[in-house]
């Protein structure tokens, strides 16, 4: 059977399509890799900056902990100066007490000693 014109078109127009289909394949599969070397890429990207922000978080971590150590310690301090400034005004306390018993024994005999002088005063004029 002979093939007529249109026939003969037709099979070349599918051979052409085939051609184009297959460049277009050819195309995609280079297209493909490309954009999956391009996700890789993107992938090896995201690990170093997350390896990036581990080593970040630890050093803030670190950092952390030194405060929450130093702040641990400046309470002890605090708490050790109260403490010391608590005996302080305890010993203050304790002076002022000692100071006003030995003012108040001063007053009772500088009064003994007065009431005594003026008895023996009142006891020379009356002889």
């Amino acid at each position: 059977m002979e093939l007529e014109p249109n026939d003969k078109r037709i099979d070349d127009l599918n051979a052409l399509m085939g051609e184009g289909f297959q460049r277009v394949h050819r195309e995609m599969d280079g297209l493909n890799g490309r954009v999956s070397e391009g996700f890789q890429r993107v992938d090896r990207e995201f690990v170093q900056v997350n390896e990036r922000m581990t080593e970040g978080f630890k050093r803030v971590d670190e950092k952390f902990n030194r405060l929450d150590g130093d702040i641990r310690e400046l309470r002890g301090d605090i708490k050790e100066l109260r403490r010391e400034t608590n005996l302080r005004f305890e010993s203050v306390d304790a002076r002022f007490d000692a100071m006003h018993r030995t003012m108040m024994r001063g007053f009772f005999a500088i009064g003994g000693i007065t009431v005594t002088l003026f008895l023996a005063l009142a006891g020379l004029q009356g002889f």
